[in-house]
């Protein structure tokens, strides 16, 4: 026979409302009842239906995490590091999630609208921010409970959203190189729609006006965050009259496709060229040199995007929140001081 909640009721000296407030985890039940509660439960080996409770109280307890195309999303181990802390973060309160992509701008927009009007979900975070992008527009207009992970395009202060100083860390990135001697530096980025990507060239801009330099349109490359993006972003640059002698890389992935094509160039790293890359994500330290890197706390992203978004699902007078994650940079072997060396020409 199944066990029920007045089973519980019964071993824990209380009322079974009582075992119904403590698997909802109600802040007026004492944390002595809750315990005692739990243990009951744990040596009944009772677990609440979690599908009737949510058709009582007409919620899912289901988050919807929307991820940008398909082939980024299962390229980059970032979003393997974000969905971990995402977990983590919706486990504390018992939430599960629902993942959605697609190849195309349109398909994602499509399989949004499915979680949404189909009552999949009790709020959405968007795991990207891009420029004009008609997801947000539509959650926005349905004012449907969502959370961006990164900066907004627009009226960022009117939405929820956890990221980086992007614009800083990219600063930080290039000032590194600049202490290292070098003047002529390249930027490979992702996609200009991509907000990540605009903030990140605004930084390193910043950074070399700051100092004097320059700012040549031919040293900054623009492809897709994965490892060919970053490929053919450095054979372009590295095929100008005068190539950069150092690389801010904003992601760890493209990074390891610059250094999969020097080695093939015959091009020493960091004796002829430098690279400093971002996210700090394993195949950093994996790569041969291994790579200086601007650690974004990742899993720290995911971790804050469920908990804020579940507070926000919680509570209908929470504020709108922007929660920045600090950012560290990881020196490892992939820079060195510039010796006014031109890369030779092959």
């Amino acid at each position: 026979m199944a066990v029920t909640i007045k089973d519980v009721a019964k071993l824990a000296n209380v009322a079974p409302s009582t075992v119904s407030r403590v698997i909802a985890n109600n802040p007026r039940i004492s944390e002595k009842t809750k315990l005692r509660v739990r243990e009951a439960m744990k040596k009944l080996g009772y677990h609440p239906n979690l599908i009737a409770r949510s058709l009582a109280s007409q919620s899912t307890k289901v988050i919807g995490l929307v991820f940008p195309s398909s082939d980024i999303f299962f390229q980059n181990p970032f979003f393997s590091t974000v969905i971990q802390g995402l977990s983590e973060g919706a486990h504390e309160k018992q939430y599960a999630l629902q993942m959605s992509t697609g190849k195309t701008e349109e398909e994602i927009f499509e399989g949004v609208v499915h979680m949404v009007q189909g009552g999949r979900v009790d709020g959405i975070i968007l795991l990207y921010s891009r420029v004009n992008d008609q997801v947000l527009n539509y959650l926005r207009e349905r004012h449907f409970p969502f959370l961006v992970v990164g900066k907004p395009y627009e009226c960022a202060e009117e939405i929820t959203h956890v990221d980086n100083d992007n614009c800083r860390a990219s600063r930080d990135a290039a000032e590194y190189l600049l202490g290292l001697g070098h003047t002529k530096i390249g930027f490979i980025g992702g996609s200009e729609k991509l907000v990540v990507t605009i903030e990140r060239l605004l930084g390193y801009k910043e950074a070399l006006r700051e100092n004097g330099l320059p700012i040549l349109p031919e040293y900054i490359i623009h492809e897709e965050f994965h490892r060919e993006g970053g490929q053919d972003a450095v054979k372009k640059l590295l095929s100008l009259d005068i190539p950069p002698t150092a690389f801010v890389v904003t992601d760890d992935i493209m990074a390891l496709g610059v250094v999969n094509t020097l080695v093939e160039m015959d091009i020493k790293l960091p004796e002829q060229v430098s690279v400093i890359s971002f996210n700090n994500v394993l195949l950093a330290d994996m790569s041969r040199p291994p790579l200086t890197s601007i650690d974004i706390n990742i899993f720290e992203l995911g971790y804050q995007a469920a908990r804020s978004l579940i507070q926000m699902l919680e509570n209908d007078n929470e504020p709108v929140k922007r929660i920045i994650i600090p950012h560290q940079l990881v020196e490892r072997l992939s820079c060195e001081r510039v010796e006014n060396k031109l890369i030779a020409h092959k």
